[in-house]
């Protein structure tokens, strides 16, 4: 069966009583895994949170960006992912090799992450100051974790469920999951009913290597509750680095530091942390960044 192509379906029921996303990540995930040359479960925790940020910045405004920050106390060490409402995402893990064993036949993503802090950062360029957001990380396995500030924090009661497939070759398979939410309104009845469908399907990474795409998912989540009109996006790993913005992260280094850079005559590489691309800045890049040195 040829690999699914990535794609977000989001929707809301019929009656407006629910909100449903749908996401396939497989190529986006394979793509951060490759770039991070992450462990198998360093690659599963990593794809969890950034399809789990695609997730929640796929209902945001234009511009609006979504960070998740796990915090824990796993060997994975600090796990960063930001999305924002076109499905663009980034991120990394500060230890990318992390790969503690397997707990069950499973990657033990919850083992990696471990206990300690989720940190949710909303911000707007049109406001005022970033929208904060802090819940405990309880199990670390990404989604009941996202889930539960969703609830806590947003006052948004969700259904929240991430999945990737790392084979046996260390490659990312499969990848996906999706999110639905009760919205104001919502009749008793559709609850119930929804909360029906969520628990009869299989994870996603089943659904996935079952050949499901995105919309079969969302016919899933909403059978019996119908569904509005759908709107599609193609997600994808991409960062906003360049030449520009690492010359000027290299000038918050402080003009002395730069001095003695630029003093060494060498170039100096620097490692941009969330997609691993390389740059090289010659003596003179960095001379011109202080011309009085």
């Amino acid at each position: 069966m040829p690999p699914l192509s990535d794609e977000l379906v989001r929707t809301v029921s019929t009656d407006g009583g629910v909100s449903a996303r749908a996401l396939v990540a497989t190529e986006l995930v394979r793509e951060a895994a490759s770039r991070h040359e992450t462990a198998p479960t360093s690659s599963a925790a990593l794809g969890r949170a950034l399809m789990g940020a695609v997730l929640l910045a796929s209902g945001a405004e234009d511009d609006e960006t979504v960070q998740l920050q796990f915090r824990g106390d796993g060997p994975i060490g600090t796990l960063t992912a930001i999305a924002d409402s076109t499905g663009s995402t980034r991120g990394y893990a500060t230890r990318p090799g992390a790969h503690p064993p397997p707990r069950g036949g499973k990657l033990d993503v919850g083992a990696a992450v471990g206990k300690g802090i989720l940190a949710v950062v909303r911000y707007h360029p049109s406001w005022r100051e970033p929208h904060r957001g802090l819940v405990p990380l309880e199990s670390g396995e990404i989604a009941e974790d996202v889930a539960r500030y969703l609830h806590e924090s947003e006052q948004t009661p969700s259904a929240l469920a991430l999945g990737v497939f790392v084979g046996g070759d260390g490659v990312v398979k499969a990848a996906g999951g999706f999110l639905v939410q009760a919205l104001p309104g919502a009749a008793d009845e559709e609850l119930a009913r929804l909360e029906s469908n969520v628990a009869d399907l299989p994870t996603p990474t089943q659904l996935v290597r079952g050949g499901l795409c995105a919309d079969d998912v969302v016919d899933r989540l909403l059978a019996g509750l119908g569904s509005r009109e759908r709107t599609r996006s193609r997600p994808a790993f991409h960062c906003r680095c360049g030449r520009d913005r690492i010359l000027r992260a290299v000038v918050l280094l402080g003009r002395e530091e730069v001095r003695e850079l630029t003093a060494r005559g060498e170039p100096l590489e620097v490692r941009c942390e969330f997609c691993g691309d390389r740059y090289e800045l010659s003596p003179d890049e960095l001379g011109a960044l202080v011309p009085d040195a």
